[in-house]
């Protein structure tokens, strides 16, 4: 059995808008009941990780803190009572797991609700500092802790760590928000705002469930082209367009009546409008990008006027983590998901890798331990 040190090498932020710093941050001593203790494997660098490092959400964080929240690892230790995933699979040392933001069980929203992702209660990885036990909550780290209440899911055995590290955020994100919005139809054109990873995994999950036609809007070129790789069958590009032209293409790819369902995954608060105008009457628009605290201008009267059904989807619990890793372990060999991930990067390499996401130069790079 490999022995545990009693230290992490973790990527700190103290101070926003500053580069991380290798430090070495404690290895709790003891585990709580419900709790494991995993040697990180891989974790991959969401848009999230950039923003929160420049202080640019719009949401608490306990400095110092270790960045990053899309981490697959093994189990090497367990607490009491921790034998088992959020499934019911057997969970035994050397098992390869994902694991979730906390859910209290208790609060209105786990229970009458039954929304566990707007948990009163609920803590985050990568927000809550790595200066009081038990210190190892951010994904930039050679170990990582799985609290009491947290889900863990068993990773199948044909996925690897990197595409793994893919399902713990990004892709968990995207089957939240097809689980708000429903059922796609085989008559259904479904338009994909934005062409980051989380738009390119929807777009390769709306082809998979089968949409009459998915057109996908965003740019850069290159992530546009990758879109279609994935099974768009049009791509729009944003640069040189405006949006009058982009309205016009859809509707005349929608036989005259724009999409019975948009997807947004841009970020950019415009980025709305535009989606209002291209849903048809009566159709489903879903926003998932918009998590910053800038503001933008809408006529509500279009929304009411086109009886369109507007669903906000945040996150997403532990049915959406198994969701990702099935779509993975099934989809992996006939749609190429392993392209959205980028280079593979050494712990060290940290800052590099997130000036590279900052700038576009990569489209989901991996932090690889070993």
């Amino acid at each position: 059995m490999t022995k545990i040190p009693d230290v992490s090498r973790a990527a700190v932020l103290r101070e926003f808008g500053q580069p991380l710093s290798i430090e070495e941050v404690p290895v709790p001593g003891h585990l709580e009941p419900g709790s494991l203790l995993v040697k990180t494997s891989a974790c991959s660098i969401c848009g999230t990780d950039v923003h929160l490092a420049g202080g640019n959400l719009a949401l608490k964080v306990d400095l110092p803190v270790i960045i990053g929240h899309e981490m697959t690892g093994r189990i090497v230790a367990r607490g009491a009572d921790a034998d088992r995933d959020s499934i019911g699979q057997e969970l035994k040392i050397g098992d390869r797991i994902l694991w979730t933001h906390t859910s209290c069980g208790s609060c209105y929203y786990c229970t009458v609700a039954r929304q566990p992702t707007l948990c009163d209660n609920r803590r985050a990885y990568m927000y809550e500092t790595m200066a009081k036990y038990p210190y190892l909550l951010g994904g930039f780290s050679e170990y990582g802790y799985v609290m009491p209440q947290s889900g863990r899911i068993k990773v199948p055995d044909t996925v690897g760590d990197d595409l793994a590290s893919l399902c713990s955020c990004a892709f968990r994100s995207v089957m939240n928000a097809m689980n708000n919005l429903g059922t796609i139809e085989a008559h259904d054109y479904v338009v994909i705002q934005g062409v980051g990873p989380l738009g390119l995994l929807a777009t390769a999950v709306a082809v998979a469930r089968g949409a009459r036609k998915v057109i996908a809007i965003g740019s850069p070129q290159a992530r546009l082209e990758l879109a279609g790789e994935l099974g768009a069958q049009t791509l729009l590009s944003i640069e040189g367009t405006t949006h009058e032209e982009r309205l016009a293409q859809v509707h005349n790819l929608t036989d005259g009546r724009g999409a019975d369902i948009v997807l947004e995954f841009t970020g950019h608060p415009a980025a709305f409008s535009e989606g209002l105008d291209l849903v048809r009457k009566g159709g489903r628009y879903c926003v998932v990008g918009q998590l910053g605290d800038h503001k933008t201008s809408i006529k509500p009267s279009t929304i009411v006027k086109k009886n369109i059904n507007v669903i906000g989807s945040f996150s997403g619990d532990a049915r959406s983590y198994w969701q990702a890793l099935e779509f993975a372990a099934k989809y992996e060999a006939q749609i190429p998901l392993s392209k959205i991930l980028s280079n593979r990067y050494a712990l060290d390499d940290v800052n590099t890798a997130m000036a590279r996401m900052k700038s576009f130069e990569e489209i989901k790079p991996v932090i690889e331990f070993k």
